[in-house]
């Protein structure tokens, strides 16, 4: 299906399994991803409501953006874009049964979504998300070179993954500001939080996982120019094969890494 780029107010539900009812621990923070693009004029908008509510929600809410790539031919080539970040929206677009690809669309815990803008809605979808308790991972970082952030993890997954799924690490840098030249918010300066520059498979986990594996495993993330680790932060995920978000631990990266 060819993606038409407008806004489409469809909605998509899927089950998932609940926590192990052996792990009696306290719930974690609830992923919104953020589909935008600084070509999209009501993008802007999005990421604020969006870095609002994860400032308001006290640790409660883990918020990546990911910019999308296919507003780029209108005359503004957004420096985050990327293709990956496309064919995951596609993704969700299948799994909820979405009609087309839109932006802003936020997707909730991978089961929800609305447009980016649409506050109460995206505060009730959070607060009815289901919610499990966060991966217990340890980490170190390293920089094997001076363009390489190498990051390894180890600990349980704290939550019962049925279906099998994936455990994927994000890099994410907040504070951004982008003059836009062109396009539909030419003459703004841009800001944008919790922009996803890297996102990485740290490990495969099998059907039936339990909540009291340990995983263990690196990912090396190539670093842009400018990085500067008081502007980023670390968001460990775990996902089934049906994109629903099994648990979110966000990690902060030591300031001279």
């Amino acid at each position: 299906m060819a993606p038409r780029f407008l806004a489409c107010f469809g909605r998509g539900s899927a089950t998932a399994s609940a926590p192990d009812p052996a792990e009696e621990l306290a719930p974690g923070p609830v992923l919104v991803e953020l589909f935008s693009s600084q070509g999209c004029a009501a993008s802007p908008d999005a990421d604020a409501v969006a870095a609002r509510l994860a400032q308001d929600s006290a640790g409660g809410v883990v918020v990546l953006g990911f910019h999308v790539d296919y507003w780029d031919y209108r005359g503004w080539k957004d420096p985050f874009a990327s293709s990956a970040w496309t064919v995951r929206q596609k993704a969700y677009v299948e799994a909820l049964r979405l009609d087309t690809l839109f932006t802003p669309q936020v997707v909730v815990q991978g089961r929800a979504d609305c447009v980016g803008t649409e506050h109460d809605k995206l505060a009730l979808a959070v607060r009815d998300a289901p919610k499990y308790p966060s991966p217990a991972f340890k980490v170190t970082f390293q920089r094997p070179n001076p363009t390489t952030l190498q990051a390894s993890f180890t600990g349980p997954l704290r939550a019962r993954v049925e279906g099998g799924g994936s455990v994927m690490v994000a890099l994410y840098e907040s504070g951004v500001v982008t003059d836009c030249g062109r396009g539909e918010n030419k003459g703004k300066a841009l800001l944008n939080d919790h922009v996803v520059r890297r996102l990485e498979k740290l490990a495969a986990v099998r059907d039936g996982a339990s909540a009291k594996k340990t995983v263990s495993g690196s990912v090396q993330f190539p670093l842009w120019d400018g990085f500067r680790p008081t502007k980023c932060g670390v968001v460990v995920f775990v996902q089934n094969a049906a994109l629903q978000v099994l648990g979110v631990q966000h990690l902060d990266l030591p300031d001279k890494v």
